[in-house]
């Protein structure tokens, strides 16, 4: 609450604040010291502007009511530059001066002008500028035409800039003392500082006021040490005057005050009893009898205070609700702290262990690379001494001739060494060309060749000369022709960051909205919170407490599955994804599917021809060619049992009634083709029919009013058909896999419709037993 009581200028408790227009207060003396002269040029602008929107507001009920009250007893001029301008009930009967702050003068020149009755105007339509009377009863809330009061402002001397809102309110000469003193204000500062023996403050000291020492009963002003010592000192006319200390000061001046009795403005001798609605001011009987008042509505000024009271305590109930509200939330947020911990370590830890197993991969890569760089190494030393020792062969066996040749030149006797020259001749060439090769392929491997002088023959190109020639640098390379490629890697390292998302947390389902209804099931779930989700798997199992499937893939939370099983009890379960991956699966949920089946005939799917009614549980045919109708449900297990009743009935007519496929040709009899099973009747007898081939004739036939009953029993892959609730022929069909709908095909000479729902017939367990045709 000391943020409520500090003024927002010289941050101190509030001393004699006053109200400004826009319901901000400030010290007295504090409006005092910011407010500002206003340039003549300016209050020449206003005028102008007061007079163009005079005529416009003239007629104004209201307005003209404004115009004749005055500012708290004071005819002071204010002009307030505001969008809007809210107006408070206020008195002219001043505060005593018990707070710090409030000099005697302040007062007085507050209540010296009473005799002017000017108003002030200024232009709406100048950036939203808008004028509030100087006069009390226009201030504190007369209800006016866009703000806009009159006659205009003739002369306006200071200016004063709210220091919160920064609106500006212009004054005349009696300046900022012509704001109405917030006593509210002021009664909570006195309770405030009782409350908490908070001492009094110097009123002298310009910043940082003292604690008051001592106060003048003559003076009624407080004083710390310093200001008493250098402002009133105890020689020359201060002498005679009488200090008591702070404490007693306030409680002298509190004496001196008395009662506070609120007087009417205009007539001083009159207390203020009344509120006027209309004018949502304060009055008294005198007010009541003038013309300005004159049939408005009135009210006890106790009854209305009271009843904004009770408003405001309403309103404070309800804010306190909200502020509870707030400090149990601010309290969860702070509980926060230790998870914010914890998550931190957590994270340090995923991060510190995800980077390890990445500098490991590195390390193993690290070691095989090097394992690599090793076998290569082995290779290069095999290849290098295996051509060693090849050279170096060869270079004995050269080295020898070259001797043998040299001492067979040495012989004297041409015949014997021609008898071996031709030899040593071919020996020579032979091993020559062998060097050559050699010295080709080390020539192709480095881009050069050995060059041979003009005039010479490769004969005469010495043995040395070539091996050095040749063989320096080429014959073997020793660099290794491997660079290690980490451009990627470095790349991907420097791309390393996070991404503000993870996972989502589980889905949770929604129990009652949850359902299973016929063969099919309905599952409604709720987003994760706090969670970003791209989409929802929803899995159930086969209703036999088998593996989960996929059903649906999608963004949405709901989903129906259809086509189950009857009679079946499935789990379901959903889980949330996003692009980092995949949530927790929900607790599954336990649906159970209806334990016989109810169904109508499926418009969607029926044959041309065909016309539905009674909720599509009556078919009929417009042609006099059989077409066939299916059920809206399929069954691939379980024992289900309807029944078809004759509700019109040709003697001519042969319908068929039984099972089939969804895509049974729906052009002919039911039983024509490989889709479908079916026992046709007329009046007379049936057969059972499939894939065209009829069998088993049982006598017996229909007429309207009859009942055709169809028993499926998938457990034991067989049909059977009853008429008038009498077993017609042995089991009709088995070995029956898959998927099937109940059918019936008829023409325009036959109506049935169909009951579904049923319970089995008495003698079905005992409907094997008969013979298969």
């Amino acid at each position: 609450m000391e943020e409520e009581v500090k003024c927002p200028m010289c941050k101190q408790l509030f001393s004699n604040p006053v109200l400004l227009p826009c319901y901000h207060s400030v010290c007295l003396n504090c409006a005092v010291q910011i407010q500002q002269p206003v340039p003549p040029q300016q209050i020449v602008q206003q005028t102008s502007h007061g007079h163009n929107h005079a005529g416009f507001h003239s007629n104004g009920h209201n307005h003209s009511h404004a115009s004749s009250t005055n500012f708290h007893g004071h005819s002071h001029h204010i002009v307030v530059t505001t969008a809007t301008v809210h107006h408070q009930p206020s008195c002219n009967q001043s505060d005593s001066s018990i707070s710090s702050g409030v000099s005697n003068h302040s007062s007085n020149s507050s209540s010296g002008a009473e005799d002017s009755d000017k108003a002030s105007v200024l232009s709406e339509t100048d950036s939203g500028v808008v004028v509030c009377s100087s006069r009390p009863n226009s201030y504190v809330g007369t209800p006016n035409m866009h703000g806009l009061l009159f006659p205009p402002i003739q002369s306006t001397a200071f200016c004063l800039s709210c220091p919160v809102c920064h609106k500006t309110v212009y004054f005349d000469d009696n300046g900022a003392h012509n704001l109405p003193k917030y006593r509210v204000m002021q009664n909570i500062v006195d309770r405030y500082v009782e409350a908490r023996n908070l001492g009094m403050k110097c009123q002298l000291c310009e910043k940082n006021p003292k604690n008051a020492s001592v106060m003048c009963e003559q003076c009624e002003i407080f004083y710390c040490e310093k200001c008493r010592e250098s402002c009133h000192p105890t020689r020359g006319p201060f002498a005679k005057h009488s200090l008591v200390s702070a404490t007693q000061g306030k409680a002298s001046l509190k004496m001196k005050a008395g009662p506070l009795e609120y007087k009417c403005p205009d007539h001083p001798v009159e207390s203020l009893g009344k509120y006027c609605i209309l004018c949502k001011v304060p009055v008294c009987d005198g007010c009541m009898g003038e013309r300005k008042h004159l049939g408005h509505e009135v009210q006890p000024i106790q009854s209305i205070s009271k009843a904004q009271k009770t408003e405001l305590s309403h309103n404070l109930q309800q804010l306190s609700e909200k502020a509870k509200t707030g400090t149990e939330f601010i309290q969860r947020l702070k509980s926060q702290t230790e998870k914010v911990n914890d998550n931190c370590s957590s994270m340090e830890g995923l991060v510190t262990t995800q980077v390890d197993a990445i500098i490991a991969a590195l390390q193993q890569r690290k070691e095989e690379l090097i394992t690599y760089i090793r076998r290569e190494k082995e290779y290069k030393l095999r290849s290098l001494k295996a051509e060693v020792s090849s050279l170096t062969h060869r270079l004995q066996q050269t080295t020898a001739l070259i001797h043998f040749c040299i001492e067979a030149l040495k012989e004297t006797d041409p015949s014997a060494y021609l008898q071996i020259g031709s030899l040593l001749l071919a020996r020579v060439a032979h091993l020559e060309v062998a060097w050559a090769c050699d010295d080709d392929s080390v020539s192709s491997t480095d881009g050069s060749a050995i060059q041979i002088s003009p005039g010479r023959t490769r004969s005469s190109v010495s043995s040395a000369s070539s091996i050095t020639g040749g063989y320096n640098s080429a014959l073997f390379n020793p660099d290794f022709d491997l660079t290690l490629d980490d451009r990627s890697v470095l790349a991907a390292i420097r791309q390393l960051n996070f991404i503000q998302m993870k996972p989502p947390g589980p889905v949770q389902l929604i129990p009652e909205e949850c359902t299973a209804e016929n063969n099919s099931i309905t599952v409604a779930w709720q987003p994760p919170p706090t969670s970003f989700v791209e989409g929802y798997v929803l899995e159930i199992d086969d209703g036999a407490g088998g593996t989960y499937r996929e059903v649906y893939c999608g963004k949405e939370t709901i989903c129906t599955v259809d086509g189950l099983h009857f009679n079946s009890i499935y789990l379901a379960r959903v889980k949330a994804f996003n692009s980092t991956g995949e949530g927790d699966y929900s607790e599954p949920i336990t649906l159970r599917t209806a334990e016989v089946a109810w169904f109508s005939f499926d418009p969607s799917g029926a044959a041309h021809g065909a016309r539905l009614s009674n909720e599509n549980c009556t078919v009929t045919s417009d042609s006099y060619e059989p077409r066939v109708v299916l059920g809206s449900v399929g069954f691939a297990r379980g024992v289900h049992y309807w029944e078809y009743t004759v509700d019109k009935y040709d003697a001519s007519a042969d319908p068929s009634f039984g099972v089939a496929r969804l895509d049974v040709n729906k052009e002919e009899m039911l039983g024509k083709d490989d889709k479908g099973w079916g026992m046709y009747i007329d009046h007379q007898r049936s057969w059972f029919i499939h894939c065209g081939v009829h069998s088993c004739r049982t006598e017996g036939g229909i007429t309207t009013g009859s009942t055709i009953g169809v028993l499926l029993d998938l457990d034991k892959r067989q049909i059977t058909f009853y008429v008038n609730d009498e077993q017609q022929g042995p089991v009709a069909f088995t070995n029956l896999f898959g998927v099937f709908y109940p059918a019936v095909s008829l023409n325009c000479n036959v109506t049935v419709s169909v009951h579904t729902g049923l319970d089995l017939p008495s003698d079905s367990e005992t409907s094997d037993s008969g013979t298969r045709c």
